[in-house]
């Protein structure tokens, strides 16, 4: 039953993302967490809190007319309140006919909070990218610009 929840909060902050369901994403996060994705950006881990991160996303995510993440083989280990996960992980961007894809491995860790599993970790390990890499800017100036127009 644990690892369905587990299972069920890592693909809430994937799920939620894709959906830009912003409270699914905060309800599967803890307070803080840290957030490594150094190997597809370049910038070093940093603890954040969920609403930071979400805050980033929303600057990109919805300038991609659909986002699709899929992950697959979840390799949890567990005992009563953490829980490591690595699982394998792909995610394709579109703007009309253009695609960027990112694949790789996540290794994401959840501690038990008030009887809930919640990611304390979300570590991206880039294994490759493909498509048009342009295309996150092109989404994050999609999202200012409509910003600018409101």
């Amino acid at each position: 039953m644990d690892q369905e929840k587990i299972t069920g909060a890592i693909l809430a902050i994937f799920n939620g993302s894709d959906e830009h369901s912003w409270t699914k994403v905060q309800r599967a996060m803890a307070e803080k967490v840290l957030l490594d994705y150094a190997s597809l950006s370049g910038s070093p881990a940093t603890t954040l809190s969920s609403k930071q991160i979400i805050d980033t996303w929303k600057g990109f995510l919805p300038g991609f007319d659909k986002t699709h993440h899929q992950l697959s083989n979840l390799q949890i280990s567990q005992n009563e309140h953490h829980a490591s996960v690595h699982c394998n992980g792909k995610a394709d961007h579109f703007i009309g006919a253009e695609v960027w894809t990112v694949e790789g491995t996540y290794d994401i860790e959840l501690s038990k909070i008030g009887g809930q599993w919640l990611v304390t970790q979300l570590k991206f390990n880039l294994s490759k990218q493909s498509g048009n890499t342009n295309l996150p800017a092109d989404a994050a100036a999609r999202v200012k610009n409509e910003s600018n127009k409101q």
